[in-house]
């Protein structure tokens, strides 16, 4: 039997608690809960009180009509969290959206990258080919990212300059963090191809149709049982988001033509690789960022203008010492590198991990050892591995400093968005995010061109579906 430890344990042995209830009865039960009655948050607190434990055994939406199976052992706590990234005792075929896949419809008829398990061959090949067109491209990440920033703050100003007197943020983010993408990967610009200004959109569009049954409308009480019959009874046909995605394809093939051409040199077959990529560049990328940003400018904006003050003083600093913004200069923003890992710490974009377990196993929580069967569908909860109090203090307050020190670089282990620790790196072999570098320096290159530009700033935020709706509510201009 494997262990999610290959030290000797002291731990006691116990049965995972909880409970997956009735057929039918209990899936819905749970269901209800978890969209209407609790929320996400306490419908998992709730569980761990209940069974004094933080491996349970629990139901997950969107069953019980799209998913065949809504049973999953959770792991709530940042230490049996872990095991998921370690794929010869995990498999990830199939679960990147948890109990249910989206139709291979939505993908051009192709199982991309992203639901491969790491056992099957393809699923190297296709990652290296991802690690190795955003390798090619590495000297066009600041220049192309600061040039697409410029057009999305002068955007903000407009905004802000207008009748409303405020700003879109998401709306105007996503609008650069597309156009940077497509630009990057291809080398043109998405308004030259059929995509047009229109590649957010259709993107959204595209995402909505498959994520649906994981989904809330944010509507009236009232109509919650509606809602659910509605989006978790059958899934939405491909046919319902065609002519968006044949466009965003279409766009692609046509611009990103020397691309496709490598994938064909590697062995990847040309319709493929071009599905793959459009996934990447619109679920994996285009999806990620859109939740990142927003996410990222509400604890910098809660942090409020003691944090506003000290992240310009260093980056106007550092810029100044270096010439410059460069890759240099970014690595000694000691303070503006922690804010971005503390923000990816307590509000992780992706908050789901699962996988299967491919043989019997032993996973360790802080306290016990628990016994998973082959075979049974394991879910971590990022939130909750990420705030785990016996692995951080202040574990539900964003620490600004937390990550700045050796101490802090220490606890960079524990920090897990990337479907991998911080501390490693993405490979052929395993399921780490290949943009995971990338994130993180766009992160970073975002707070600099913005505390460059302005000195604070004033906003509201509302919690959606994928992260905070961010409206901006005024900009102080620096004099920098």
């Amino acid at each position: 039997m494997a262990t999610s430890d290959t030290t000797a344990t002291k731990l006691p042995l116990k049965e995972i608690p909880g409970s997956y209830g009735l057929p039918f009865f209990g899936p819905m039960s749970d269901r209800h809960d978890y969209f209407y009655h609790q929320g996400r948050d306490k419908f998992f607190a709730d569980r761990i009180q209940k069974y004094k434990a933080t491996v349970i055994r629990t139901n997950m939406p969107p069953g019980p009509f799209i998913s065949s199976n809504p049973k999953v052992i959770a792991l709530l706590d940042g230490v049996s969290f872990q095991i998921l990234f370690d794929n010869s005792k995990v498999d990830k075929r199939d679960v990147l959206d948890g109990t249910f896949m989206p139709s291979t419809s939505f993908t051009g008829g192709y199982r991309v990258c992203a639901f491969q398990d790491t056992t099957e061959p393809s699923h190297a090949l296709l990652k290296t080919f991802y690690l190795n067109l955003l390798a090619s491209k590495h000297a066009s990440f600041i220049p192309l990212f600061r040039n697409n920033l410029s057009e999305h703050f002068a955007d903000l100003e407009d905004q802000l300059a207008g009748r409303s007197s405020k700003a879109d943020f998401n709306t105007s983010v996503g609008s650069a963090s597309f156009n940077f993408l497509f630009r990057l990967l291809t080398g043109q610009d998405p308004s030259a191809t059929k995509i047009g200004s229109d590649g957010p959109t259709l993107v959204t569009t595209w995402l909505a149709a498959q994520l649906a049954p994981l989904a809330t409308l944010g509507l009236p009480r009232i109509f919650n049982y509606a809602e659910d019959f509605l989006i978790r009874t059958i899934p939405l046909p491909a046919w319902t988001v065609k002519s968006s995605y044949k466009k965003l394809c279409e766009g692609f093939a046509s611009a990103g033509s020397s691309v496709l051409d490598e994938a064909e040199r590697l062995g990847i077959k040309r319709d493929e690789a071009c599905h793959n990529l459009v996934f990447m560049l619109g679920f994996n990328a285009q999806g990620g960022l859109v939740n990142q940003f927003p996410i990222l400018m509400k604890w910098v904006g809660l942090g409020g203008e003691s944090l506003h003050r000290q992240l310009a003083e260093e980056i106007r600093s550092v810029v100044k010492e270096e010439n410059g913004v460069s890759l240099r200069a970014l690595d000694r923003m000691t303070l503006t590198k922690s804010v971005v890992y503390e923000v990816m710490r307590i509000e992780p974009a992706v908050p789901f991990q699962y996988g299967k377990a491919r043989e019997d196993l032993v996973v360790e929580s802080h306290d016990a050892t628990y016994v998973i069967k082959k075979g049974e569908m394991i879910f971590g909860y990022q939130p909750f591995a990420t705030k785990d109090p016996k692995i951080f203090e202040r574990a539900e307050e964003f620490v600004a400093h937390r990550f700045v020190g050796p101490d802090g670089e220490k606890l960079l282990n524990h920090v897990l968005w990337s479907n991998g620790r911080e501390t490693e790196e993405p490979t052929p072999d395993n399921k780490q995010c290949p943009a995971k570098n990338l994130v993180v320096l766009l992160c970073r290159l975002y707070l600099v061109e913005f505390f460059l530009r302005y000195d604070t700033f004033t906003f509201d935020f509302k919690p959606v579906v994928l992260g905070p709706q961010v409206t901006i509510k005024s900009l102080v201009k620096s004099s920098y």
